[in-house]
C-alpha cells in the first residue's frame, strides 16, 4: 500500500517508517500521533499523551483478542500488567482506557510501565530522516527539522514532547484516513507472521462501535423450531422456543470473529455471560452441536425452505443440501475435522476451556 505523494514533503521518507520492524512499537505510535492530531490544533503533543493512547490501541487486540505481538515486543506485556493493575475492563473502549491511565499516571507503577514507550520509538521513528547514533543526537538533530522529519523532539527533566512539523499540518489532515489505513495495513502484515494460524486479524485490530446484526440467522433458527418443534439447548437441555433464546458463537467470536452460521446456535439466555470468552468442551458439546446442526438443515430442505442464510455452510466445502444428506456420523465427522484445529489454536493463545 502507497501514501500520497508530495512534491514538497519527504513523503518516500515517510512511506519508509516501518521498514525493518522488529516490534508494534513504530505502528501504534503513528496511528496514535495521527489520532491526537486530526483532535487538536497545537502541534504540540506530549509523549505521555501518545503512549497512553498507543495502550488504548493496542489494548483490544490484547486483551480480547489474544493476538501475539512477538517475542521482543513488551507492549503486549504492559498492556497486560496495565490492565492487572487499574482494572479497566478488557472491552472498554479507547476513551475510557485513555481517561483511565490519564487519570492514574502518577501511579508509580503505572508511569514506569508507560515509560518503558518511550525510550526507543520516539527517536527511532524517525530513523528515515535521521539515522540513529544516540538520544541526544536525534533530538538535536530533529529540532532543526533535518530532511525535513516528521516532528522534532524537545526532552527537558519530565517534560517530553513533539512538535511536529508545520509543513506536514495539511498532509496529515487531508490524508489522514489513508495514513490510518497504511500503518494498520502494515500492522497487519506484521501481526499474521507472529499469528500465522489465527483467522480474520484485520478485524481483530480495532475495537467495533457495533457488532452485526444476527437478524437473519434468528430468523433462521425461528423457523426451524417453527416448523420442527422446539429445540434444546445443548448446554442446559432445556427446551427452546422461538424468540425465546439468544444466539451463541459456539466457538467465541473474539476467536473466529464471523458470524457464520455453522458457529452459531441457540441457547439459554444465561449462557453468553456464564461461557463468555471460553471455549466448549468439544468432547462434550461438539457431538450435541454437530447433531442440533444436521437436524435443522435436514427441517428447512424438508420443508422446501432455503433462505440465503444457508449459504454460510459452503464455507465447510458441501453445500446445506449435501450436508442435509449426509449421515449423522459423517456430517460429526466433517464438524471434528472444521472444529478440532480451530479449537486447538485458541487454546494455543490463552483462550480456556468451559462446560457447564
Amino acid at each position: 500500500m502507497q501514501i500520497p505523494q508530495s512534491s514538497i514533503l519527504s513523503t518516500v521518507r515517510l512511506g519508509k517508517i516501518f521498514s525493518n520492524t522488529v516490534a508494534t512499537y513504530k505502528y501504534f505510535w503513528f496511528i496514535s500521533i495521527l489520532q491526537i492530531h486530526a483532535k487538536k490544533e497545537n502541534p504540540r503533543i506530549s509523549v505521555w499523551d501518545i503512549v497512553i493512547r498507543m495502550v488504548a490501541n493496542a489494548w483490544y487486540p490484547i486483551h480480547y483478542f489474544r493476538l501475539s505481538f512477538g517475542k521482543s515486543d513488551s507492549l503486549f506485556d504492559i498492556v497486560m500488567e496495565l490492565q492487572r493493575i487499574t482494572h479497566i475492563p478488557i472491552d472498554a473502549n479507547n476513551q475510557t482506557i485513555i481517561n483511565g491511565l490519564s487519570e492514574t499516571i502518577d501511579d508509580g507503577r503505572i508511569r514506569g510501565l508507560l515509560n518503558t514507550l518511550t525510550l526507543n520509538v520516539p527517536y527511532r521513528f524517525l530513523s528515515p530522516w535521521i539515522r540513529y547514533t544516540n538520544d541526544l543526537n536525534v533530538i538535536r538533530r530533529s529540532q532543526t527539522l533535518e530532511n525535513g522529519c516528521l516532528y522534532s523532539l524537545y526532552k527537558e527533566d519530565a517534560d517530553f514532547y513533539i512538535m511536529l512539523n508545520p509543513a506536514w499540518d495539511s498532509y496529515l489532515h487531508a490524508h489522514y484516513n489513508i495514513l490510518v489505513d497504511f500503518a494498520y495495513w502494515n500492522l497487519t502484515l506484521f501481526l499474521q507472521t507472529r499469528n500465522p494460524n489465527v483467522p480474520a486479524i484485520p478485524n481483530k485490530l480495532i475495537r467495533p462501535e457495533v457488532r452485526n446484526s444476527l437478524t437473519k440467522q434468528h430468523n433462521y433458527w425461528d423457523m426451524v423450531m417453527t416448523i420442527g418443534g422446539p429445540i434444546r439447548c445443548i448446554y442446559t437441555n432445556q427446551l427452546l422456543y422461538p424468540k425465546e433464546y439468544d444466539l451463541d458463537h459456539f466457538i467465541p467470536w473474539s476467536f473466529v470473529c464471523h458470524d457464520l452460521l455453522w458457529n452459531l446456535i441457540p441457547s439459554n439466555d444465561s449462557i453468553n455471560s456464564s461461557k463468555n470468552n471460553r471455549l466448549p468442551d468439544l468432547g462434550y458439546y461438539l457431538p450435541k452441536l454437530a447433531s442440533m446442526q444436521h437436524r435443522s438443515l435436514q427441517v428447512m430442505l424438508n420443508a422446501n425452505k432455503e433462505p440465503t442464510i444457508m449459504e454460510d455452510f459452503v464455507s465447510l466445502g458441501h453445500s446445506a443440501k449435501d450436508l442435509a444428506a449426509m449421515s449423522q456420523e459423517k456430517f460429526l465427522e466433517l464438524y471434528e475435522r472444521t472444529f478440532n484445529p480451530i479449537n486447538q489454536i485458541a487454546l494455543n493463545m490463552g483462550f480456556e476451556t468451559w462446560k457447564y
